[in-house]
């Protein structure tokens, strides 16, 4: 029992404490709805490199300051110093009215002239030559003498020479490739690049009605089951005789894809990457370039499927040349290999339950290596070294926070983090390679923060029905929460596989505020198969899409219900493209729990999606009828019981709208009621005054169903 002093020690503290909750200010609606934050939060400044070793040059509310990393130490940089260490700018090039210049000392260079326009000017290493394509041919431009070179001669609709086909582009090479398909040897004496013929490519017609006649739009699509673009890989020489083209020995007719292929070093050979149509083996070939001959550099099969790499990320060489750091998640988890310059495996360097994410930096003379994984937690990124044999791991980042930007030093001998939590605004940090902290140089925190009353987040676990998954989740409080009363729920997902969204970060909007105000619990969540547990998790969603996000969205949904005080006949759940398609799924075969849902850009049948994608997880309706049936939205609209937005581009050329306008035509075979927007000139996502409306469309959903009244005087855009 407490003594007389310490009971009124405590009232005086509860007053206190009631006082300054009682102090705290609301936000107003300049903050709300224009997210203007100033005095709560404030932006950090940002590293604009290294000067050396030791010295970094930091940029802050427009000026420059030079930070000594051995002290944390700061200075106002000189012209000098913002000059000094800088390598003389490679000449620029660009295209100007469908004709190509090249920029030298800030005077415009024309090197081509002509009506066709060039487009994915790529300089050689040399910086002698440029090489594009025109026209779906390859060409060089000598950029000294101005000869350009024509390296193929039967480009067309269908023969696309350096330029690659839709799926490509989409799900191998990257949307950043923006179609390129040629590769510079490091040397500047060859390119390597793809001639696919996309004639065996079923043609997909998109339709908009902008124009008195109607705009109609075709281009070669591969759904599930259909054949592939056929792809030849040749290798030339930049002013190559009449096409003399070096073809790599692979038979184009075969049923296979082709990733990204990798130069070595010296330009000596070239490692090309290639798969079979199941996408469970991957080989890699090493390619004569002066005959095409290939020999086998590297093999593996998964029972799964295995990711083609699209930024070159799965092989590091070494400087020294003595072998290379390979990238393989086949034991579960995504580790790295030291292996030597023929391909053979010398040691693992990291093992364990945990994802490697980046190669940061791999110090040859001592043997070390630095890296990113999310390992302390799924939610947090950190910083390591390890031997390159294996040994004597360390972290080097600190605290329950998670490292989002990391710099480090030329030679690695310090490093600069950026870091936060979902309490903690973001801030920085210079740190030796040892993990011991030099300076915080930067907090994101304002002198305000403390005097504004701001809604709770938080990240939680919650454990799986089977028991083997601490699921994550992200959740936005509302403002002076009433644990006597229910609260309606917005789950804002994506959820395709290996691409989680719920991370340990700091984040403040007005949206977030507002909503939270009204009463709103707002969550993120990521389900078994979203990269926090590895590929082992992510296999679980192997010929079985759907399933497992659903069941691990609705173990969360029920703890919500159970434990957070949500209204079971308020669960709304939204998000675009995949997510699009788990909002749909969630309200045809989740509807016992989930009421509501906006659905922008859906899938909502697995056979009308591309080939590579689909097939690397669910394979085809021939080794797989049963998959694709269990998958389909399509096959569970008798269940649907609540309300669902749908919300398609109808120039969408990645998810068509066929995809939505079947739902739609099954909901309105079953009697069923449902809101639907399309956008005119909409393609996978739209912006300008669409975007608003878009943006309104849902902020009018969520007034209706969840929050059930008029939507506030400048809440709309």
């Amino acid at each position: 029992m407490l003594n007389n002093r310490s009971s009124a020690l405590l009232v005086l503290l509860l007053i206190m404490g009631l006082h300054s909750i009682a102090q705290q200010k609301l936000l107003t609606d300049d903050q709300y709805f224009k997210s203007n934050f100033k005095g709560i939060i404030q932006s950090l400044p940002s590293v604009a490199r290294w000067t050396d070793n030791t010295h970094f040059l930091l940029l802050r509310e427009s000026k420059s300051y030079i930070i000594d990393a051995t002290t944390g130490s700061e200075r106002a940089a000189t012209d000098e110093d913002t000059k000094s260490n800088i390598i003389a700018a490679k000449p620029s090039v660009y295209t100007d009215h469908n004709d190509l210049f090249i920029r030298i000392n800030d005077e415009p260079v024309q090197l081509t002239n002509d009506e066709d326009k060039e487009v994915n000017p790529t300089m050689s290493p040399d910086g002698n030559y440029v090489a594009f394509t025109k026209k779906n041919d390859l060409y060089t431009v000598n950029i000294g003498t101005k000869k350009q070179t024509r390296l193929t001669e039967d480009g067309s609709d269908v023969i696309l020479n350096g330029y690659a086909s839709w799926v490509y582009t989409e799900e191998i090479l990257g949307r950043s490739s923006n179609y390129r398909s040629f590769w510079w040897s490091p040397d500047s004496k060859h390119i390597a690049f793809f001639r696919t013929d996309d004639s065996p490519v079923p043609v997909y017609t998109i339709t908009d009605g902008t124009t008195q006649h109607g705009y109609v739009e075709t281009l070669r699509y591969p759904k599930v089951g259909d054949k592939n673009p056929q792809v030849k890989i040749g290798i030339v020489i930049p002013e190559a005789r009449g096409g003399d083209i070096k073809w790599a020995e692979f038979n184009s007719k075969e049923d296979q894809y082709f990733g990204m292929p990798y130069w070595k070093p010296d330009g000596s050979t070239l490692l090309v990457q290639w798969m079979n149509r199941r996408q469970n083996n991957l080989k890699i070939w090493e390619v004569n370039p002066a005959n095409g001959l290939k020999s086998l550099f590297y093999n593996e099969v998964q029972k799964t499927w295995i990711d083609l790499d699209d930024e070159g990320g799965r092989i590091s060489f070494l400087k020294n040349g003595k072998g290379f750091i390979l990238f393989n998640d086949s034991s579960g988890w995504k580790h790295m290999y030291y292996c030597n310059m023929q391909g053979k495996l010398i040691n693992t360097v990291t093992s364990g339950k945990f994802t490697v994410t980046d190669l940061n930096y791999v110090d040859e003379q001592k043997g070390i290596v630095y890296f990113t994984a999310r390992k302390e937690n799924s939610a947090h990124k950190d910083l390591y070294r390890i031997n390159l044999d294996g040994k004597k791991m360390q972290r080097l980042t600190f605290g329950d926070y998670n490292h989002t930007a990391i710099s480090l030093s030329p030679d690695a001998s310090y490093f600069i983090t950026t870091y936060s939590n979902v309490s903690t605004p973001a801030k920085m940090a210079v740190l030796t390679n040892s993990g011991k902290l030099v300076k915080e140089i930067a907090d994101a925190k304002a002198t305000d923060f403390g005097n504004y009353q701001l809604a709770k987040t938080e990240l939680l676990r919650v454990k799986s029905d089977d028991g083997l998954y601490e699921l994550p989740m992200r959740v936005t409080w509302p403002v002076n929460m009433d644990k006597t009363k229910k609260y309606p729920v917005l789950i804002s997902i994506y959820g395709g596989p290996n691409a989680g969204t719920v991370m340990d970060t700091y984040g403040l909007s007005g949206n977030q505020q507002w909503y939270a105000k009204e009463g709103l619990i707002q969550v993120a969540m990521d389900h078994r198969a979203s990269g926090h547990f590895g590929k082992e998790g992510v296999n679980y969603m192997y010929h079985n899409f759907g399933y497992w996000e659903m069941k691990d969205y609705t173990s969360m949904v029920k703890w919500l219900i159970a434990n957070g005080n949500a209204d079971s006949t308020k669960i709304c759940i939204t998000g675009f493209s995949y997510g699009g398609y788990l909002s749909c799924y969630a309200l045809t075969y989740g509807a016992a729990v989930f009421t509501h849902g906006m659905a922008g850009g859906s899938v909502t049948d697995w056979t009308l999606y591309d080939t590579h994608y689909t097939e690397r997880f669910m394979g085809t309706m021939a080794d797989n009828a049963e998959g694709y049936k269990s998958s389909s939205v399509l096959n569970y609209v008798d269940q649907y019981k609540g309300m669902l937005q749908i919300v398609h581009g109808m120039i969408d050329d990645n998810v068509h709208m066929q995809n939505s306008v079947q739902l739609i035509s099954k909901l309105q075979d079953q009697k069923k009621d449902f809101e639907f927007m399309m956008y005119s000139g909409g393609r996978h996502g739209w912006g300008g005054s669409k975007g608003v409306h878009f943006q309104n469309l849902k902020t009018k959903f969520i007034y209706r169903y969840l929050l059930v009244k008029e939507v506030p005087k400048g809440m709309l855009k």
